[in-house]
């Protein structure tokens, strides 16, 4: 027992610290990231070309290539950095950090897509801090699977593995950050 909570201790001074670097370090726009959220928007549309009503209707979108998370136990999280759009054109950048609890174990990486509604939906995740809660419903991309999804809350999320495995059985959600540095 004393090894357990020794190890949850360690995961989340770990997870904090991760949290702290990444979640609020801006070192400049990186035009690589526009070009990784091209590739991403692609990869979408080829697994499901029904995602392209969302591309053409939503007021703007939010691409995050990639999202690392891992768990250990009882406790996980995860970290990736985005591009957001407004009506097609790339308006500035976004972090988002996860923190989850539950049994789990193992790392992942994967894509993400946040599709606003309209400018309201979009003006409130401009204003930093947004969260998005376990119980908003995140649609895995598969073919066809955006042709029976709509909004929730004025938002939709999907989302696509990349690389490693996770077993989980978790709550948690997901916090963003905002900055229109270039």
């Amino acid at each position: 027992m004393m090894n357990m909570v020794k190890s949850i201790r360690v995961l989340l001074i770990a997870l904090a610290a991760v949290t702290m670097v990444f979640g609020t370090a801006h070192a400049g726009w990186d035009p690589a990231d526009e070009m990784n959220a091209d590739r991403t928007i692609g990869k979408f549309k080829e697994a499901d070309p029904s995602i392209e009503r969302f591309f053409e209707r939503a007021y703007g979108y939010a691409v995050f290539s990639d999202i690392y998370k891992g768990g250990f136990m009882i406790i996980g999280g995860g970290h990736g950095k985005g591009v957001v759009y407004e009506q097609g054109q790339p308006i500035g950048r976004s972090t988002v950090t996860m923190l989850n609890v539950g049994p789990q174990l193992g790392g992942q990486s994967f894509s993400e897509i946040i599709f606003f509604k309209d400018q309201r939906a979009l003006a409130d995740f401009m204003k930093g801090n947004y969260e998005l809660s376990a119980q908003l419903a995140v649609v895995v991309v598969k073919a066809g699977m955006a042709t029976n999804t709509d909004y929730s809350n004025g938002v939709a999320v999907f989302a696509m593995p990349n690389a490693g495995i996770m077993g989980e059985a978790t709550i948690g959600g997901q916090k963003f950050s905002f900055s229109t540095e270039r």
